[in-house]
Protein backbone atom coordinates (compact mmCIF):
# COMPACT_ATOMS: atom_id res chain seq x y z
CA UNK A 1 0.00 0.00 0.00
CA UNK A 2 1.39 3.39 -0.98
CA UNK A 3 1.32 6.50 1.19
CA UNK A 4 0.50 8.43 -2.01
CA UNK A 5 -3.26 8.29 -2.52
CA UNK A 6 -3.80 11.41 -4.67
CA UNK A 7 -7.02 12.00 -2.71
CA UNK A 8 -5.61 15.27 -1.34
CA UNK A 9 -4.71 16.80 -4.70
CA UNK A 10 -7.76 19.07 -4.60
CA UNK A 11 -6.98 20.49 -1.15
CA UNK A 12 -9.04 18.07 0.92
CA UNK A 13 -7.90 15.47 3.44
CA UNK A 14 -9.50 12.72 5.48
CA UNK A 15 -9.69 12.81 9.24
CA UNK A 16 -8.96 9.61 11.14
CA UNK A 17 -12.70 9.36 11.81
CA UNK A 18 -13.44 9.40 8.05
CA UNK A 19 -14.75 12.90 7.39
CA UNK A 20 -13.27 14.89 4.50
CA UNK A 21 -12.19 18.45 5.33
CA UNK A 22 -10.13 21.18 3.69
CA UNK A 23 -6.43 20.98 4.44
CA UNK A 24 -6.47 24.42 6.09
CA UNK A 25 -9.29 23.43 8.45
CA UNK A 26 -8.67 24.41 12.10
CA UNK A 27 -8.65 20.73 13.07
CA UNK A 28 -5.97 19.93 10.48
CA UNK A 29 -3.95 22.97 11.61
CA UNK A 30 -4.11 21.72 15.20
CA UNK A 31 -3.04 18.13 14.57
CA UNK A 32 -0.55 19.25 11.93
CA UNK A 33 1.18 21.46 14.49
CA UNK A 34 1.27 18.52 16.91
CA UNK A 35 2.89 16.45 14.13
CA UNK A 36 5.46 19.22 13.60
CA UNK A 37 6.15 19.26 17.34
CA UNK A 38 6.61 15.49 17.36
CA UNK A 39 9.24 15.81 14.62
CA UNK A 40 11.12 18.51 16.52
CA UNK A 41 11.01 16.44 19.72
CA UNK A 42 12.40 13.47 17.77
CA UNK A 43 15.25 15.59 16.45
CA UNK A 44 15.92 16.95 19.92
CA UNK A 45 16.42 13.49 21.43
CA UNK A 46 19.65 13.21 19.40
CA UNK A 47 21.15 16.30 21.05
CA UNK A 48 20.26 15.77 24.72
CA UNK A 49 23.06 15.02 27.15
CA UNK A 50 20.90 13.30 29.75
CA UNK A 51 19.38 9.84 29.24
CA UNK A 52 16.56 10.86 31.58
CA UNK A 53 15.60 13.67 29.20
CA UNK A 54 15.75 11.40 26.15
CA UNK A 55 13.48 8.90 27.91
CA UNK A 56 10.91 11.56 28.77
CA UNK A 57 11.01 12.91 25.22
CA UNK A 58 10.37 9.46 23.75
CA UNK A 59 7.38 9.06 26.04
CA UNK A 60 6.12 12.49 24.93
CA UNK A 61 6.44 11.43 21.29
CA UNK A 62 4.25 8.39 21.88
CA UNK A 63 1.68 10.55 23.67
CA UNK A 64 1.72 13.17 20.90
CA UNK A 65 0.36 10.47 18.59
CA UNK A 66 -2.58 10.19 20.99
CA UNK A 67 -3.08 13.97 20.95
CA UNK A 68 -2.92 14.11 17.16
CA UNK A 69 -5.26 11.14 16.86
CA UNK A 70 -7.86 12.80 19.04
CA UNK A 71 -7.56 16.04 17.12
CA UNK A 72 -7.93 14.12 13.84
CA UNK A 73 -11.17 12.52 15.09
CA UNK A 74 -14.33 14.52 14.77
CA UNK A 75 -17.44 12.37 15.08
CA UNK A 76 -15.87 9.11 16.26
CA UNK A 77 -14.12 8.65 19.62
CA UNK A 78 -10.41 8.03 19.30
CA UNK A 79 -9.25 4.58 20.42
CA UNK A 80 -6.59 5.75 22.87
CA UNK A 81 -7.48 9.21 24.23
CA UNK A 82 -5.24 11.35 26.40
CA UNK A 83 -6.28 10.88 30.01
CA UNK A 84 -6.36 13.06 33.08
CA UNK A 85 -3.76 10.69 34.53
CA UNK A 86 -1.34 11.60 31.73
CA UNK A 87 -1.94 15.29 32.41
CA UNK A 88 -1.18 14.71 36.11
CA UNK A 89 1.97 12.79 35.23
CA UNK A 90 3.24 15.79 33.24
CA UNK A 91 2.39 18.05 36.18
CA UNK A 92 4.40 15.75 38.45
CA UNK A 93 7.38 15.89 36.08
CA UNK A 94 7.27 19.70 36.14
CA UNK A 95 7.11 19.81 39.95
CA UNK A 96 9.98 17.34 40.32
CA UNK A 97 12.13 19.28 37.85
CA UNK A 98 11.32 22.59 39.59
CA UNK A 99 12.57 21.07 42.85
CA UNK A 100 15.81 19.94 41.19
CA UNK A 101 16.36 23.08 39.10
CA UNK A 102 15.25 26.06 41.20
CA UNK A 103 14.96 29.09 38.95
CA UNK A 104 15.93 32.59 40.08
CA UNK A 105 14.65 34.77 37.26
CA UNK A 106 13.92 34.95 33.55
CA UNK A 107 16.03 32.51 31.57
CA UNK A 108 17.60 33.41 28.24
CA UNK A 109 16.95 30.38 26.01
CA UNK A 110 19.66 28.52 24.18
CA UNK A 111 22.72 28.18 26.40
CA UNK A 112 23.34 24.72 24.93
CA UNK A 113 22.35 23.11 21.65
CA UNK A 114 20.04 20.66 23.40
CA UNK A 115 18.33 23.34 25.50
CA UNK A 116 17.93 25.60 22.45
CA UNK A 117 16.21 22.77 20.59
CA UNK A 118 14.03 22.03 23.63
CA UNK A 119 13.01 25.69 23.72
CA UNK A 120 12.04 25.48 20.05
CA UNK A 121 9.91 22.46 20.95
CA UNK A 122 8.37 24.51 23.78
CA UNK A 123 7.41 27.35 21.44
CA UNK A 124 5.94 24.92 18.89
CA UNK A 125 3.94 23.36 21.74
CA UNK A 126 2.63 26.83 22.61
CA UNK A 127 1.64 27.37 18.97
CA UNK A 128 -0.08 23.97 18.95
CA UNK A 129 -1.98 25.04 22.05
CA UNK A 130 -3.13 28.22 20.30
CA UNK A 131 -4.30 26.16 17.30
CA UNK A 132 -6.19 23.84 19.65
CA UNK A 133 -7.87 26.79 21.37
CA UNK A 134 -8.90 28.15 17.95
CA UNK A 135 -10.40 24.76 17.13
CA UNK A 136 -12.10 24.52 20.55
CA UNK A 137 -13.91 27.81 19.86
CA UNK A 138 -15.63 26.09 16.90
CA UNK A 139 -15.77 22.40 17.77
CA UNK A 140 -15.45 20.07 20.74
CA UNK A 141 -11.89 19.40 21.94
CA UNK A 142 -11.53 17.15 24.99
CA UNK A 143 -10.32 19.05 28.06
CA UNK A 144 -7.47 16.57 28.78
CA UNK A 145 -6.04 17.29 25.30
CA UNK A 146 -5.96 21.02 26.01
CA UNK A 147 -4.49 20.47 29.48
CA UNK A 148 -1.88 18.02 28.19
CA UNK A 149 -0.52 20.43 25.58
CA UNK A 150 -0.47 23.25 28.13
CA UNK A 151 1.53 21.14 30.61
CA UNK A 152 3.77 19.87 27.83
CA UNK A 153 5.26 23.30 27.18
CA UNK A 154 6.10 23.55 30.90
CA UNK A 155 7.80 20.14 30.81
CA UNK A 156 9.83 21.13 27.75
CA UNK A 157 10.90 24.38 29.44
CA UNK A 158 12.08 22.54 32.55
CA UNK A 159 13.85 19.82 30.54
CA UNK A 160 15.77 22.58 28.77
CA UNK A 161 16.80 24.02 32.12
CA UNK A 162 17.82 20.56 33.38
CA UNK A 163 20.06 20.12 30.33
CA UNK A 164 21.61 23.56 31.01
CA UNK A 165 22.06 22.87 34.72
CA UNK A 166 23.80 19.59 33.87
CA UNK A 167 26.62 21.56 32.19
CA UNK A 168 26.39 24.64 34.45
CA UNK A 169 25.05 26.96 31.77
CA UNK A 170 21.68 28.38 32.86
CA UNK A 171 21.80 31.99 31.73
CA UNK A 172 19.49 34.48 33.41
CA UNK A 173 18.37 37.76 31.87
CA UNK A 174 19.92 39.71 34.73
CA UNK A 175 23.26 37.92 34.26
CA UNK A 176 23.73 39.46 30.83
CA UNK A 177 25.14 42.97 30.67
CA UNK A 178 24.84 44.90 27.44
CA UNK A 179 27.92 46.67 26.16
CA UNK A 180 26.15 50.00 26.61
CA UNK A 181 25.54 49.40 30.34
Amino acid sequence: MSITTKTGDQGMTSLWSGERVEKDNARVEAYGTIDELNSFVGENRHYCELEEVRTILLRIQRELFQVAGQLASKDKPYLEPITERQVEELTTIVRELEARVPLKGFVIPGSTLSSAKLDICRTVARRAERRIITLAAKEEVPIPVRQYVNRLSDVLFMLARLEEQHVGKILYKNDVKLQTE
